[in-house]
């Protein structure tokens, strides 16, 4: 199973293809999809969903994991982040791949343990479940990698380890399982 993961951003968009093989992940690919708050949100918009579309067509992961929007201070960064996952949508609905999306919280949770955890903690995680030992960055290249990460988790166990998340399948169990059940994958 290959799956995209993308932490979307209107200036940094983050991306990571991880391939499952049995209880094996490995890295594929990873980037950042660098963009200038001078371009309209217009351009922006089709550059990601080009590169993205590249990104697909060059790998053919069967889902693509997309972290939900947040709630931000700012009305109208919350409004381009819109947009832009927005367009990751169609896209993704076009190219007719699974589409799952995680809250910044449950990718945390799944990853580490914590769902408060910090961006230097989930990079930790995300190298050490990749088996990558130099850092990468920056952390919206982690971040992606997280997501599809998570999403392979969960999809192993049968839905998300966190009861009442709102993912999208319903729990099978909590995170004391989840570790009883994958004593492999806790550092």
């Amino acid at each position: 199973m290959i799956v995209l993961g993308v932490d979307p951003g209107s200036v940094h968009t983050g991306y990571g293809v991880v391939l499952c093989n049995g209880q094996k992940f490995s890295l594929v690919a990873c980037g950042l999809i660098r963009l200038s708050s001078n371009q309209s949100i217009a351009d922006r918009i089709k550059i990601i969903y080009d590169e993205l579309g590249a990104i697909i067509a060059e790998y053919n992961p069967q889902r693509l994991a997309l972290e939900t929007a947040y709630v931000n201070r700012n009305p109208q960064s919350a409004l381009k982040l819109g947009q832009v996952r927005g367009a990751i949508v169609a896209l993704t609905m076009n190219k007719g791949l699974e589409l799952h999306e995680y809250a910044p919280r449950e990718v945390k949770y799944v990853l580490t343990g914590k769902g408060s955890a910090g961006k230097e903690q989930v990079s930790y995680m995300a190298r050490h479940f990749l088996n990558i030992q130099q850092p990468i960055k920056p952390y919206d290249v982690t971040d992606a990698l997280g997501i599809a990460l998570c999403d392979l988790l969960c999809d192993a166990k049968g839905g998300s380890p966190r009861r009442g998340s709102g993912s999208r399948k319903s729990a099978r169990g909590g995170w004391e399982d989840f570790v009883r059940t994958n004593p492999e994958l806790i550092v």
